[in-house]
């Protein structure tokens, strides 16, 4: 049997176009239900054609690509860039993500100050 040569299935596309780091992420993404080709929710076997809108939710953000050229095999940063049109809304600044109370590596257990610090920090009532 003939691979039909106008589709590809859309976690070797995913994958192949570096959306995701394996292909194995791609598949486990679209039985999750996080990509959708056209508006409607895909298994790892869905072809996809060049014009298909792909939406892929990924790490809290949304890519919205459309394909323009398909690739069975993994390719290098600058072709896979030509293989979609990228509609994603820009990422959140890094400046609004939450801040998170760190401490230094070896620094032992926190002392009442600073639990007591950590605690408001994190909006919680004093004792």
């Amino acid at each position: 049997m003939a691979e039909d040569e106008t589709s590809v299935r859309v976690d070797a596309w995913i994958w192949s176009v570096r959306l995701t780091k394996t292909r194995a992420l791609a598949a486990a993404a679209c039985r999750g239900g996080h990509v959708r080709v056209n508006g409607d929710r895909v298994k790892p076997a869905t072809s996809v054609r060049p014009g298909d809108e792909v939406r892929l939710r990924e790490a809290g953000r949304e890519r919205i690509v459309v394909v323009t050229r398909l690739v069975r095999k993994r390719v290098g940063a600058v072709v896979a860039a030509e293989c979609f049109v990228d509609n994603s809304p820009p990422p959140p600044p890094r400046e609004e993500s939450v801040l998170v109370g760190l401490r230094d590596r070896g620094a032992g257990r926190p002392t009442k100050r600073d639990r007591r610090d950590l605690e408001r920090l994190h909006g919680r009532p004093e004792r």
